[in-house]
């Protein structure tokens, strides 16, 4: 960072979720003298998409999901993505470390917690697909403490809840790396916007909703905001503005006037999970299993038994099963996908949805499922 880098600057962070507190935090580190102000629509951090009960929790590692390492035409395992993703989840842990080492962050076990992650898979084509990638990750640093089985009773001893009932003989298989973590973002979130709040260049309003920006010729910006509260409205005048505020940063990007709004468009799919809170069942499964999505189906698709830890219990969540909302924040408006189709857009949304058809199916067959439905899936998997 140069001299003229490090001078006072003002900046703005829209949203204390995860995102926004994570660069509010870095930023409050590496330039303590620059003034931050952020912005939250709602009166408290990490309630929208950074919240406990709307995410997985996984951290995505690489260890279990299956579509970061895909199969070429040739039949090898490409595993540049998960390398990728691995040593960028392994740089996040480094960074609460660091807070966890200085004292800003307490209490990491709040946040944090060790937990196998297990790759599971039915069927030859598919255990074919396990083997293979389990013999490219070996050869990996970042995964050589993988460990692979096709032993129905080492499986028993991995996810005794899911091999109750399945017979030897049955084709299937296993990857299993005991490193992984299951991470409560919400917790995490309220850390960091805690945090914040004790920082003297730190300014984090709640219930306050920006609703314009726009770029002066000389480059900052004018940010509009409102109180949600008393209704005010003020203008803040920032060298850089940081847009962190989930599905709505789309209409924020839109209403900044950069050249990039032209070709950015989004549409709500959310995913739900079971969740069970039956405590001689959730003491049966220690890990988070991943398999591969349906066939024909979107690997968004991808089936998974997470045991997680909310509000200092243990539970387990099986999904996900796609949900259509126009909303593009949980606490948003229903009109939010259709105020976000431009005439500038409308090309790219439409080129989306022709590429995505199976997706759209499938989120549609999702929503009418029975619950007799979810349950037969769960069962299956």
């Amino acid at each position: 960072m140069t001299e003229s880098d490090n001078q006072h600057k003002d900046i703005i962070v829209i949203g204390a979720g995860i995102i926004g507190t994570s660069v509010a935090t870095m930023l409050s580190k590496v330039s303590p003298n620059w003034n931050i102000d952020m912005y939250e629509r709602l009166d408290e951090a990490g309630i929208e998409s950074s919240n406990e009960k709307n995410n997985a929790g996984t951290g995505h590692a690489a260890l279990c999901e299956l579509n970061y390492t895909v199969e070429q035409k040739d039949g090898s395992i490409d595993a540049s993505k998960a390398e990728v993703i691995n040593e960028q989840f392994e740089l996040s842990k480094q960074f609460w470390g660091s807070l966890v080492k200085n004292g800003d962050l307490t209490n990491p076990e709040e946040f944090i917690q060790p937990l196998p992650h297990i790759s599971f898979v039915m069927g030859p084509t598919n255990v074919e697909f396990l083997r293979k990638r389990y013999e490219k990750l070996k050869t990996i640093p970042m995964f050589d403490n993988i460990e692979y089985t096709e032993d129905i009773e080492t499986m028993r001893e991995w996810m005794p809840l899911m091999m109750r009932n399945r017979k030897p003989g049955q084709i299937m298989a296993a990857s299993k790396i005991d490193e992984g973590t299951d991470v409560n973002y919400g917790a995490l979130t309220r850390k960091l916007a805690a945090y914040l709040e004790k920082q003297s260049n730190v300014s984090l309003k709640y219930n306050h909703e920006v609703i314009d920006l726009t770029q002066r010729e000389d480059g900052k910006w004018e940010v509009l905001v409102r109180n949600r509260a008393t209704k005010e409205k003020f203008v803040k005048v920032a060298d850089k503005v940081f847009i962190g505020a989930g599905g709505y940063s789309i209409p924020l990007l839109q209403k900044s006037g950069i050249t990039q709004r032209k070709n950015v468009g989004g549409f709500p799919i959310t995913g739900q999970f079971l969740a069970c809170k039956n405590k001689d069942i959730i003491k049966q499964h220690h890990a988070k299993v991943y398999s591969k999505e349906p066939l024909g189906k979107p690997p968004m698709t991808v089936p998974h038994l997470d045991t997680r830890y909310i509000d200092g219990e243990s539970t387990l969540l099986f999904g996900p099963y796609a949900n259509i909302d126009p909303k593009f924040l949980k606490y948003g408006s229903f009109f939010d996908l259709f105020g976000s189709v431009k005439p500038y857009n409308i090309t790219t949304l439409l080129s989306s949805a022709a590429k995505n058809i199976p997706l759209i199916k499938y989120s549609i067959d999702q929503m009418v499922m029975t619950k007799k439905g979810y349950m037969n899936y769960l069962r299956t998997f």
